[in-house]
């Protein structure tokens, strides 16, 4: 496999990798939480992407390999927090990021996460968020290493 990669914009012709992708995504999330995700499936459909990838508000990302084949995924939000209570403040918020099985130990996620760092800098941002689920400790140790700390934690009771 090479290992020159590069991330850039998602771009419509990506969607299929991106689907393919999304519901690796879906299975780690199924395999650790059955009780909460139906699996194998995705959380967008193929038009729901073509809206998505077009959004300034919501920039994709991929990791591409030297063919332009996509390796991984990094989709964003922009928020903006502020009011009466929070100090104003614009942060993109990490919604997904996935590495492609077979590309896992190349560098995709930390050039995703870097990428994304510096388009969030580019742009004004205070800080970038992101959700774990803990039934994906794998992902968690990952962002602690990239130096990401918990900064609210959620919490359930099953009844």
């Amino acid at each position: 496999m090479d290992y020159n990669i590069t991330v850039r914009r998602a771009e419509p012709r990506d969607i299929p990798a991106i689907l393919r992708l999304l519901v690796q995504v879906n299975m780690v999330h199924h395999n650790g939480r059955p009780d909460l995700f139906k699996g194998p499936t995705t959380k967008y459909t193929a038009d729901e992407l073509t809206a998505i990838l077009t959004d300034d508000g919501t920039p994709v990302f991929v990791c591409v390999d030297a063919h332009d084949a996509v390796l991984g995924h990094g989709f964003c939000v922009m928020q903006h927090s502020g009011g009466q209570l929070m100090v104003e403040h614009d942060t993109l918020y990490i919604d997904d990021i996935c590495v492609e099985e077979t590309a896992r130990g190349m560098g995709v996620g930390r050039a995703l996460y870097a990428h994304i760092l510096d388009y969030a800098r580019a742009r004004g941002c205070y800080n970038v968020t992101l959700n774990v689920w803990s039934c994906n400790p794998g992902a968690m140790a990952f962002y602690e290493r990239l130096g990401m700390r918990p900064y609210k934690v959620g919490m359930e009771q099953l009844l």
